[in-house]
């Protein structure tokens, strides 16, 4: 299958790429983001991320014919880290893709489909962590009815919960069959599998990888080092994703006061970014018909100020 970069050509035009600049894509994926920046910064420097071993590898050999490319094993909640062991003090463009790779949903061993039976991991990097089913095993029932209420918007969400709780009860919960299972015990007056059965998946992969929580860290990170000029481009295909980003673009956009105890200024931070996007960049019409997963992509950009 043909993985596509999502709003490939929007996401290398907002980054306004130099042939002689330095480039971090954070998310490498498939390595179609990072391909378009390689071929584009032949006196540059590119440094690919990603958190899953088996993307870093096929990246790798993706880019091999790009000696300004490296490609790096780590989270991008890990950023600041990597490019201080790099020697890397500021970048001129970050690309953050945001969300779950084709490759991954499309391996039933990885565990994030529900269309297809395999083991309940869902790990983004299955080198580390607990498993889905290692998660659920543990879990309390209220906060996993929290949790697929805040990461899925999931109706029923303590129903299902429950559910899920009594398969885990009866040793029935090692598998994606055995969790849309647990979604239709909880709704049985539906036919079929259950639309909740998708936003439930999501909201437990967004649990397992904290995803969420290396979304804002990586997005402070970014800000950072960006040098004066360069810029952040962010692809995210969740609301919970989209808040993360549109948040941490309008508090870097903002006059920050920090304030004495008595309510006083007693120092005022300048803006550190201008925000590019007033709203989000989504995929047209064409993108949508050559990719349907897609229609849920919005992309954000912003520039680093003078400091």
């Amino acid at each position: 299958m043909v993985h596509v970069p999502v709003l490939a050509a929007e996401a290398i035009d907002w980054l306004r790429v130099r042939e002689d600049g330095t480039y971090v894509d954070c998310t490498a994926g498939a390595g179609g983001h990072a391909s378009l920046i390689a071929e584009r910064i032949p006196r540059g420097r590119l440094i690919a991320l990603d958190r899953d071993l088996g993307a870093v590898e096929r990246v790798r050999a993706r880019l091999g014919g790009y000696p300004q490319a490296k490609v790096i094993h780590r989270n991008y909640s890990e950023l600041a880290g990597v490019l201080s062991e790099e020697g890397i003090e500021r970048v001129d463009g970050i690309l953050i893709d945001a969300g779950l790779s084709s490759i991954q949903i499309d391996t039933p061993g990885r565990g994030f489909t529900f269309q297809e039976d395999g083991p309940l991991d869902m790990r983004m990097d299955p080198s580390r962590g607990p498993t889905a089913a290692e998660f659920l095993a543990e879990v309390d029932e209220g906060a996993l009815a929290g949790i697929l209420k805040e990461y899925g918007d999931v109706r029923m969400a303590k129903r299902i919960a429950a559910a899920i709780v009594a398969r885990r009860q009866r040793g029935a919960l090692g598998t994606t069959r055995d969790l849309v299972g647990a979604v239709s015990e909880a709704l049985p007056f539906v036919k079929g599998v259950p639309d909740e059965t998708r936003t439930v998946f999501q909201a437990i992969r967004i649990a397992v990888n904290d995803e969420l929580g290396g979304l804002e860290t990586a997005m402070h990170g970014a800000i950072d080092v960006l040098a004066p000029g360069g810029r952040l481009v962010v692809i995210s295909f969740h609301s919970g994703e989209d808040r993360i980003v549109k948040n941490a673009l309008r508090d870097a956009s903002r006059t920050q006061r920090e304030l004495h105890p008595d309510g006083r200024v007693k120092q005022a931070h300048p803006p550190r970014v201008k925000v590019l996007t007033p709203g989000t960049v989504t995929p047209g019409d064409e993108e949508l018909r050559m990719n349907p997963r897609s229609h849920s992509a919005r992309l954000r950009a912003a520039e680093k100020l003078e400091e």
